[in-house]
């Protein structure tokens, strides 16, 4: 992933029509379109293959399962376009290894979960952060993900892996502050309701965009 503007788009909607229409009017100012499990089972994964056209599409789908079903949908989302794919590191390096392996396949990126936006992440998650950071790196992923909604852990996970890339979900409407998430070391953050629920989801990515760049100043 190329990150430019240091913004990318959590596309949760399950609409067709409204998911082209959110991206037309904020792709000038977006470095990649995350597309998850709302908006593949509500509209089909042949929506990956349209944006893909206009846009990079990471994949959001949290694959977590053993290697060689990892392997398989990481080809699906591939083959249907997305430039790159999200993973969980819990099941283990072999699962992390065969996604990382299949994205080669297709000159594709892997981001692995190591510690989600929400509060129950504290729950399980945090405390093994760390170790899944490190084997982010280890198993040859491109990035992590680490909350924008607790900027010391991004601090902290960002001197583990060196040169990968950090994507920071949480800002906005999980309380997260674009600032925070870019001066503790995060590449890019996460944005998904402040946008799309957004009457002009344009203006509303320009803004957030901006506070990127004031951040990185």
């Amino acid at each position: 992933m190329k990150i430019s503007s240091g913004l990318v788009l959590a596309l949760d909607v399950t609409d067709r029509t409204r998911a082209v229409k959110v991206v037309e009017a904020a792709a000038p100012h977006l470095d990649a379109v995350k597309v998850g499990y709302p908006l593949v089972l509500g509209a089909g994964l042949g929506i990956v293959t349209e944006l893909a056209k206009s846009a990079y599409v990471l994949c959001d789908f949290k694959v977590a399962d053993i290697p060689n079903t990892n392997r398989l949908i990481a080809a699906e989302a591939f083959k249907a376009g997305a430039r790159g794919i999200i993973c969980q590191a819990f099941p283990g390096k072999d699962s992390v290894a065969a996604v990382v392996d299949e994205a080669r396949k297709h000159d594709g990126d892997v981001f692995v979960v190591t510690e989600m936006s929400h509060p129950g992440a504290l729950d399980f998650l945090a405390q093994n952060a760390e170790a899944m950071a490190r084997m982010a790196a280890s198993a040859g992923a491109a990035g992590i993900i680490a909350p924008a909604t607790r900027p010391e852990r991004v601090r902290a996970l960002k001197g583990l892996i060196g040169d990968l890339l950090i994507l920071s979900p949480g800002v906005g409407a999980q309380g997260g502050k674009a600032s925070d998430a870019i001066g503790a070391g995060a590449d890019a953050i996460i944005v998904g309701r402040n946008i799309y629920e957004s009457p002009e989801p344009g203006k509303a990515a320009e803004a957030l965009a901006l506070e990127v760049r004031q951040a990185r100043k």
